[in-house]
């Protein structure tokens, strides 16, 4: 099984962008262009409000 998270585009400092519900795999290939944020794991994606960076999303797997 697969583990969902929702990741999020961060603007202006704190204001989070829903881009979409993807694997971790998914979520730690996303381009580094963009201030991606994603749900934390451990948590139900979409509906958490605790979000993590990239490289700790990778820590945790």
């Amino acid at each position: 099984m697969h583990k969902i998270v929702e990741a999020v585009v961060v603007r202006n400092g704190d204001q989070r962008v829903p881009v979409g519900l993807v694997s971790i795999k998914q979520a730690l290939e996303m381009p580094e262009r963009e201030r991606f944020e994603f749900s934390h794991p451990a948590y139900e994606a979409g509906k958490t409000d605790i979000f993590v960076n990239r490289e700790t999303l990778s820590k945790l797997m």
